[in-house]
């Protein structure tokens, strides 16, 4: 039995060398990534057991995936289908003004197709918790069944379901995205959503700290956070919410940032931390998964441990 349970889609992610341009690159740098499963391998690195559940195609691309995972340490669970193709992105790095640019190639892929008869429904009814985001929905609309089927199982199953609204504009409208997640919030105990996506996709409107207090008592949540990218993030619980500042970091790939954020965070409230010290391990790991190459948080609990110690001490001070 696994501490969580995680359910998505994860792609191979290509990027050229330094912040050479995709239609001048000779070569990549050919790394998994996704969602769910960088979020399964930070909560694994905070001490949580993981497992990844998904579709794959019975391809060389989709066995790289599989065996990137579980190098990680996190267990794999997946269909292997003869049908479909696996996901890839590619990644083009550069400042400012140029910004940097992400080209989605996930048509027709085997995780589309996936429904709950693929999944295996007892991993998640006997996890702590269940793991998903609004990628996974906005992917096509057998996954947008499946997703709902989903949840309800884990409650039934006494599961607590954590969901992270995680909205991608290149992937659907926000009136898509406003239909079909507010359907799934009945079935969701933990919300993690971006300020910016409330404002967006909801349509509320307010500071980080009153969209918390509206999303908190306008759905049957037991716990909000709203993440405001380099301000920090704010916990909404028992009608209280708490505050934490982003940790000073030095970036090198910011990709990935929200889900060590999101993994620590379980981790630690699977550990028997209160939301306060969740934040604070959760900020701490995002900052350091800021230094990191690549989608996945590759750290370990004494490093987390190390930068929540040294920003104690200098409060302090």
């Amino acid at each position: 039995m696994s501490d969580i349970v995680t359910f998505g889609e994860t792609m191979l992610r290509l990027s050229p060398p330094g912040n050479e341009r995709l239609e001048n690159a000779d070569e990549f740098e050919v790394r998994a990534a996704g969602a769910e499963s960088n979020v399964a391998i930070a909560a694994d690195r905070l001490g949580a057991s993981a497992t990844w559940l998904s579709k794959v195609p019975e391809t060389p691309l989709g066995r790289r995936v599989v065996s990137e995972l579980r190098g990680h340490g996190i267990e794999t669970d997946v269909t292997w289908s003869h049908r479909g193709r696996q996901g890839t992105y590619y990644l083009e790095h550069a400042g400012k003004p140029r910004g940097t640019n992400v080209i989605y190639d996930r048509e027709n892929t085997a995780v589309s197709t996936a429904k709950i008869r693929d999944i295996d429904i007892d991993k998640i009814q006997n996890a702590r918790v269940f793991f998903t985001t609004g990628i996974t929905p906005a992917l096509s609309s057998t996954l947008r069944d499946t997703t709902l089927k989903l949840l309800k199982a884990a409650r039934k199953g006494g599961t607590t379901t954590a969901f992270d609204f995680n909205y991608r504009r290149k992937l659907w409208s926000p009136d898509e995205a406003r239909e079909t997640l507010t359907k799934l919030f009945p079935g969701i105990d933990v919300l993690v959503i971006a300020a910016r996506d409330a404002r967006t996709v909801l349509g509320f409107e307010g500071d980080p700290r009153q969209l918390a207090h509206k999303l908190g008592s306008q759905y049957d949540f037991t716990t909000v956070v709203v993440t405001r990218g380099e301000e920090g993030a704010l916990g909404w619980h028992d009608s209280v919410v708490h505050d934490h500042a982003a940790y000073e970091t030095d970036t090198v790939d910011p990709i990935g940032t929200g889900d060590a954020f999101t993994g620590a965070f379980i981790a630690r409230r699977l550990d028997g931390d209160n939301v306060p010290t969740a934040l604070e391990y959760a900020a701490a790991t995002a900052s350091l998964k800021r230094t990191i190459p690549g989608d996945v948080a590759l750290v370990t609990a004494d490093e987390v441990e190390a930068v929540v110690k040294e920003q104690d001490r200098d409060i302090s001070r």
